[in-house]
């Protein structure tokens, strides 16, 4: 089958090619997956350029990618849970670093795996488990949001847009930093946009008239705007910055766990939760991806397209 690979480490995009690769095998409480679409995650470039190697095991060649929705066209041993024909959605990473989903099939564990919603496009299903699950999970550390004003920085990527809206449905009042052209983009989320920069923490305070209640940071270098406006027993937490553990916040690091991709189905079948796609690509077209991803000017989501 047609793989996007690379045979090291490399911060050089040259190093990703297309090639024929073996079809993966198909393990027992697995599903093989006819690719539809893959997200596009910053993790991704990370890992290729070595940034786990301390955290993962890698076994070269590694195919990059750990999103996926496609169609199941095998199941392994004892797998009643999905049947061939299914149309799933999987955060798909597995304990090494290895077979990913930028390719034409994939191996997908079955405990990752979630039924792709009627209502959205292969591109959004594809875009939608890692992100979304990073910012479920940011959002349920927060405790109960309800009635309460939770500030949101890098609320227009991918994971800071499925935070304002999994905030706002949850009856958060959400005040979301973005740049000047993204703020009626957050607003269409249910956001209050305010402009990142020199003077922010004075802005947050005007415009929640005081302290908010909980902070979640998902673009790093924040933290002294987050202490400075967060409530005493504020809760806040951050993807970006490890250190946040070390002011009694909490580090988020989102696990494969196809329950939680349900979750995120059922939010986007209640009209809770929509998927913004901002380019999609062909498996050639990895590395242009990859620098748009680096470039961290992307609203939403990128997508490879087998």
């Amino acid at each position: 089958m047609r793989a996007v690979v690379y045979d090291r480490y490399s911060k050089d995009l040259d190093a990703l090619e297309v090639r024929e690769v073996p079809d993966p095998k198909l393990p027992p409480a697995s599903l093989l997956v006819e690719v539809r679409a893959a997200g596009v995650n910053p993790v991704d470039w990370k890992v290729m350029a070595g940034g786990l190697d301390a955290l993962m095991p890698t076994q070269f060649p590694v195919i990059p990618g750990w999103d996926v929705a496609g169609v199941v066209v095998a199941v392994g041993f004892d797998t009643p849970e999905f049947q061939v024909g299914d149309e799933i959605m999987a955060y798909a990473r597995k304990d090494t670093v290895s077979a990913g989903t930028f390719a034409k099939r994939v191996a997908v564990p079955v405990s990752t795996a979630a039924r792709k919603p009627a209502s959205l496009s292969w591109e959004e299903a594809g875009a939608l488990p890692l992100a979304g699950g990073t910012a479920l999970r940011a959002i349920d550390a927060l405790g109960d949001l309800t009635g309460r004003t939770l500030l949101i920085h890098g609320a227009a990527g991918g994971v800071g847009g499925f935070a304002v809206q999994i905030a706002v449905a949850g009856g958060a009042k959400v005040i979301a930093t973005a740049s000047e052209r993204n703020h009626d983009y957050i607003r269409s989320l249910g956001g209050e946009p305010i402009t990142y920069g020199e003077g922010l923490a004075e802005r947050v305070r005007a415009l929640a008239g005081g302290p908010v209640d909980a902070v979640a940071d998902f673009v790093g270098g924040q933290r002294d705007v987050t202490l400075d406006v967060l409530s005493d027993g504020g809760a806040h937490v951050s993807t970006a910055d490890p250190s946040v553990t070390e002011h009694g916040g909490r580090y988020i690091w989102v696990r494969p766990d196809g329950t939680q991709t349900a979750r995120l189905a059922t939010l986007v079948e209640e009209g809770s939760l929509r998927v913004e796609v901002a380019e999609t690509f062909p498996l050639d077209g990895v590395a242009d991806a990859f620098a748009a991803s680096q470039s961290g000017h992307i609203r939403g989501k990128l997508v490879i397209v087998p």
